[in-house]
Parts: C-alpha cells; sequence; structure tokens
C-alpha cells in the first residue's frame, strides 16, 4: 500500500519539454492540500526499466507520454481494462508490491467529447493508426460507436485495430487520404502527430464530412487538419480537453487508487486545471 511519504511525481517521455501537466496537477495538489511535488523527465525507451528501478519510496506515481506507453504496460504488475485493451500504460501508481498501469487517455478523451455536448454516437472517423487511436477506438466503443472508419497512409497499418474492434463490437472500416470523398460522420477523432502534413483535397474532404474535430494534439496548433475545418467554419478542438480530463483521472488514480472514485470538489478542481492551461507555460 502507498503511504503519505509517497509525495513524488513526475511525467516521463521523449520529448517532454512541452508537457503542460506539470501545470495541470500543482494547481489541483493546491486546491486539494496535498504537499506534492510533481515534475516533468526525459526518458527515453532504452532507459525506461533503469529510471524506474532507480526510484525509492519517496515516489507515488508517474505519468507517461510518447514513446514510453508500451514499456510502462510492460512494467505493470496490472492493468486497468483500457490499458489492457489497448496495450498502452499512461499512468503508473507506484507502491511496494510493484507499479499498477492505468490508460487515462480513453476516458480523457471521452470527457472531453462531453464538453461539446457528444455523449453517444452510433459512427466515427478516426485519422491515423498509431497508438493513440486504440485509446480513441476505446472511447469510441464506450460512446456507443459500432463502426469507427480509420484513416491511414497505409492501409496495413488498420490491421491490428481490427482485433480492437472486434472486442469492442466495433466494426473497423479503412480509408486513405486518397478518397474523393467521405461520408458524413458526427465526429472525427485526429490522432496525427502535430507536424504532420495531408493532401489538401484531402483535408478538405474530411472537413466537409467530419463533424466536430477532436485533435489529440495540443503543442502545435493549428495543425493542418484543424485548418481545413475552421477554414470552413466547423468546429475544431485541440487536445486541451483531453489533456485535462485525462489529467484529473490520473490524480484520482495517485490519490483513491481508483480512476473512478471522485475528488473533493471535482467541479472546482477541473476549473482550477482549466485556468491552468490558459496560463503562460514556465519556461
Amino acid at each position: 500500500m502507498l503511504t503519505d511519504a509517497a509525495t513524488r511525481l513526475e511525467v516521463w517521455g521523449d520529448p517532454i519539454a512541452h508537457s503542460r501537466s506539470p501545470q495541470l496537477h500543482a494547481a489541483a495538489y493546491a486546491l486539494l492540500g496535498l504537499e506534492w511535488t510533481y515534475g516533468r523527465r526525459r526518458v527515453d525507451e532504452s532507459s525506461f526499466d533503469a529510471e524506474l528501478t532507480g526510484l525509492d519510496t519517496a515516489w507515488r506515481g508517474l505519468s507517461l507520454t510518447m514513446p514510453l506507453k508500451g514499456a510502462a504496460f510492460r512494467a505493470a504488475i496490472s492493468h486497468d481494462r483500457a490499458a489492457a485493451l489497448t496495450g498502452a500504460v499512461n499512468t503508473l501508481l507506484l507502491s511496494p508490491e510493484g507499479p499498477r498501469g492505468f490508460n487515462t487517455d480513453a476516458g480523457g478523451i471521452v470527457r472531453a467529447l462531453a464538453d461539446d455536448a457528444v455523449t453517444a454516437l452510433p459512427r466515427a472517423r478516426v485519422v491515423g493508426a498509431g497508438a493513440t487511436a486504440t485509446s480513441a477506438l476505446v472511447a469510441l466503443g464506450e460512446l456507443g460507436a459500432r463502426e469507427v472508419e480509420v484513416i491511414a497512409r497505409r492501409p496495413e497499418a488498420v490491421a491490428p485495430l481490427h482485433d480492437l474492434g472486434a472486442r469492442l463490437g466495433v466494426r473497423i472500416v479503412a480509408g486513405t487520404f486518397e478518397a474523393s470523398g467521405y461520408d458524413d460522420v458526427p465526429v472525427t477523432i485526429a490522432t496525427l502527430p502535430g507536424d504532420a502534413r495531408l493532401p489538401d483535397a484531402a483535408g478538405a474532404a474530411l472537413a466537409r464530412a467530419g463533424g466536430l474535430l477532436l485533435d489529440v494534439v495540443y503543442g502545435h496548433w493549428p495543425t493542418a487538419l484543424s485548418a481545413h475545418w475552421e477554414g470552413r467554419g466547423g468546429r475544431a478542438r485541440s487536445g486541451l480537453g483531453m489533456l485535462l480530463y485525462q489529467a484529473l483521472l490520473q490524480i484520482r488514480i495517485f490519490r483513491n487508487g481508483d480512476p473512478g472514485a471522485t475528488l473533493p470538489n471535482e467541479r472546482a478542481l477541473v476549473e482550477a486545471m482549466r485556468t491552468a492551461l490558459e496560463e503562460p507555460r514556465p519556461a
């Protein structure tokens, strides 16, 4: 079991300087009256195991970003449902028994969409077929989607997502950026890197038929895809909402050991975290 003496936390990844997680967590801990510290550390896959082994009992937990979510999954002695489905862990709760792994990205997507009154939908589109696409599929499955089109540069990249879709009861349809038109969907989730380029014709076609865009990127804004949405007067949201809510679930885990266990005065907590995101990032 964790003790009150375990007060240190960090976010690890490579690159990591852009991370807004320290601002979010600091704002929450201050409101909760927790004297915890939360920093950032540049860690790559090759050094992850050694860095994790080197932590002492002062450490309470870790947030993990790219490229460490697979390594964190392998290091965890247990996994929540979202982590088990995706094979990705973005949160480790540390204890003498070993690290427990969670994926709060999927829940962050669900809650970010709820801010735009999206609480259920029959079908949707995901742009990109990388690791974050798995969390997007879990989120869409939770919202009731039964068909998701996945747009990728290489059709073979979509193949692993068919198995996940089968486990979720979601039919996966592979699409490409070469299509001249797309069927209408109420929501599009973009999981491409922030600096990804795409054909203008495909971006315009996706924007025409894509409904609300949730782009998981927040460090490079606007993205090439969101620019097409905004050029047409569509609704495009950055990944800051997802970042906020996945952090809220992480804080539930770090404090209560359970992403489903709410925090005291949680509405005020969310607003304090949202305000922290509006402030300039410390150098």
